[in-house]
């Protein structure tokens, strides 16, 4: 094994710090904060601890009482979560099949290639069909329309990383299970679904990740909190005639939390399908 010098060491580490400062330090700022009182935001130098700890902007935003700023982002957090469960299940629901089947026929991969191109469109490029569709549809400001939209997106993304993970999966098997008297649905679900959990849950993270994050299409086809998400209500409090920055910031905090929690989840089940899957003789 080569030995590696002790500057080059030096080197990795000071990278991965730097790294690590890099991506926690915004995250922390965003906590500081939303704990700061608004004196404390506006003083120079800033402070990089409060004196005083105000956590009365979470208590406002986490208020259940009817015509609040609290009632309003909380209803946005539970859209959220309804409109980017459904679009990641249905957009796995797609994919896995599709994803499947372009794996085993490289003949007709070109389809997965057309559709990754249209990431290549502007969103304002397709808000006018898209608007007049979930018109034509009556699902304007709607759950269900913004998942349907969000649909859309995540198929085409999850297919291009599901293929990936079938095809690492021997064929060989597929053979063994169809000479074994397998149906096709059973070797999916008991054989090729199982070896590509890692992928699976890979797909599902990222697909959350783009459903939760997403502004454009949440702007432009939700008007009331019936459907309107969490990014459109954190953009709803940032658009005030006096900006509080702190309770955006605790509003960004409580926003984050959700992802964050599923996405520890979905690490786990990731590293479980790496050490638990596998091919055994």
């Amino acid at each position: 094994m080569e030995r590696r010098s002790a500057a080059f060491t030096v080197f990795i580490y000071a990278a991965a710090i730097i790294l690590a400062v890099c991506l926690v330090l915004p995250i922390f700022w965003l906590f500081v904060m939303s704990i700061s009182p608004a004196a404390d935001l506006t003083t120079k130098p800033l402070r990089w601890w409060p004196e005083q700890i105000d956590l009365s902007r979470y208590r406002l935003l986490l208020t259940w009482a009817e015509n609040t700023t609290g009632r309003d982002f909380l209803s946005a957090l539970r859209n959220s979560l309804e409109v980017a469960g459904m679009a990641v299940v249905a957009a796995l629901l797609v994919a896995v099949p599709a994803a499947w089947a372009v794996s085993r026929r490289p003949e007709i991969e070109w389809s997965l290639h057309a559709l990754i191109m249209t990431y290549m469109l502007p969103p304002v490029a397709l808000a006018v069909p898209l608007y007049m569709g979930l018109a034509k549809l009556g699902l304007l400001n709607s759950v269900f329309g913004l998942a349907l939209i969000y649909l859309s997106i995540l198929a085409p993304f999850t297919t291009w990383l599901l293929k990936s993970g079938f095809d690492a999966i021997p064929r060989d098997l597929e053979a063994a299970a169809a000479i074994d008297g397998a149906r096709l649905d059973q070797t999916l679900r008991i054989i090729i679904l199982p070896l590509a959990a890692p992928v699976l849950s890979t797909a599902a993270l990222f697909a959350l990740l783009l459903a939760w994050d997403e502004f454009f299409y949440a702007l432009l086809f939700t008007a009331d909190q019936r459907a309107k998400t969490v990014t459109v209500a954190i953009a709803d409090i940032a658009g005030g005639k006096i900006a509080d920055y702190g309770l955006i910031a605790a509003a960004g905090v409580l926003a984050a939390l959700p992802p964050l929690l599923i996405g520890m989840v979905m690490q786990r089940a990731i590293v479980a399908g790496l050490t638990g899957g596998g091919v055994k003789g």
